[in-house]
């Protein structure tokens, strides 16, 4: 067995440095566990804070979407009413229906110039 100068064998120095090594990376890992546990707590209130948010979001736009529901149906019913009654109309009276189009283009086409 080879010493060094210092009178320790070069095995004894590679498992003594083996040896601080372990207990770097042990010292590490329970360092990390350690952090691990003390923030887990900060992360699942922090999670919940986000989870009550998304809940009084979700809260607040139900109402809304509901309103936007009502309203869309109530949008639909009137244009179905009105283009059947201007289908009827046109049904019924082609030449007046024919004339107002084309006044109607020809105010247009000049607001739009």
């Amino acid at each position: 067995m080879e010493t060094t100068r210092s009178g320790i064998s070069a095995e004894g120095a590679v498992n003594r440095a083996s040896s601080s090594a372990h207990a770097v990376v042990d010292s590490i890992a329970g360092a990390a566990d350690e952090a691990a546990r003390k923030a887990k707590p900060a992360i699942e209130r922090v999670a919940a804070v986000a989870h009550q948010a998304v809940d009084k979001a979700a809260g607040a736009a139900a109402p809304t979407a509901d309103w936007l529901t009502a309203r869309g149906e109530s949008l639909n019913a009137t244009r179905q009413k009105l283009v059947a009654d201007a289908s009827s109309y046109v049904s019924t009276n082609p030449l007046k229906a024919l004339a107002v189009a084309v006044a109607v283009g020809f105010v247009l086409s000049r607001i739009l110039r």
